[in-house]
């Protein structure tokens, strides 16, 4: 059986030494999605370059003992006058985007790793890495998993702050905020 306890962490401020590990992952986890532009390599590997790019760009790989890439988080801190909030509607309130926020970019496991806290300790991990920020944010599309991911993401302490549509290629996202331990104190 597969487990969490049986995986190590690793953190990485620098694209060059995750991205391979990163789209092998990715291809992995979105494989029955591959087919759609939104969802496929390139259009993945695009943003993926571009975010790494980014200030604050961070990210969390999960490893077997063996050193396969099972799991990953990665995302970077946004300002007021971030792309990241002018595509939500309606427009965030102030409270949310006055101070720097860490926007969790991606988030995803392989299958047998699933259920098993990876996702949970990946995203925390990416979390207490930026306990300057008040709030982290995260867009999840509502379909994924027949709903199952956004109750996951609410079981964790998001709401709904409003919808945003990224590209003419993406679904229609739901766009998600909790606070951070230092949005909490």
């Amino acid at each position: 059986m597969t487990t969490a306890q049986t995986i190590s962490l690793r953190t990485f401020t620098d694209l060059a030494p995750a991205r391979d590990d990163l789209i092998a992952v990715y291809s992995d986890v979105r494989a029955e999605l591959l087919h759609l532009p939104n969802y496929a390599v390139p259009a993945f590997t695009e943003r993926l370059d571009r975010h790494g790019g980014d200030p604050g760009w961070f990210a969390v790989l999960a490893y077997t003992e063996a050193g396969e890439p099972i799991g990953y988080v990665y995302g970077n801190v946004i300002e007021s006058a971030d792309r990241w909030w002018k595509r939500i509607k309606p427009t965030p309130p102030a409270q949310y985007t006055d101070r720097p926020a860490i926007a969790v970019k991606e988030l995803g496991v392989r299958v047998p790793w699933r259920k098993t806290g990876t996702a949970k300790r990946l995203h925390d991990t990416l979390l207490a890495a930026h306990t300057a920020q008040p709030y982290a944010t995260l867009m999840v599309n509502p379909a994924a998993g027949d709903g199952k991911v956004q109750r996951l993401y609410e079981s964790w302490g998001y709401w709904s702050i409003g919808v945003s549509h990224p590209s003419p290629d993406s679904p229609i996202l739901t766009a998600m905020i909790r606070p951070t331990e230092a949005g909490a104190a």
